[in-house]
């Protein structure tokens, strides 16, 4: 495997999803590359969690 440029489906910007990422998905099970970068990821995630924590 070899590292992949991945356009974010939500700022546009190219990120790097690398050899060790890849090898963790994998493991996983996760049969998708991620769509977002790291950034909008975590933005992502905090906007979901808000309306769960007290």
């Amino acid at each position: 495997m070899a590292d992949k440029t991945i356009v974010c489906k939500d700022c546009s910007k190219e990120f790097i999803f690398t050899e060790g990422e890849q090898a963790f998905y994998k493991e996983k099970g996760f049969e998708n590359e991620p769509q977002r970068c790291p950034d909008c990821r975590k933005a992502r995630k905090q906007q979901n969690n808000r309306g769960f924590r007290r």
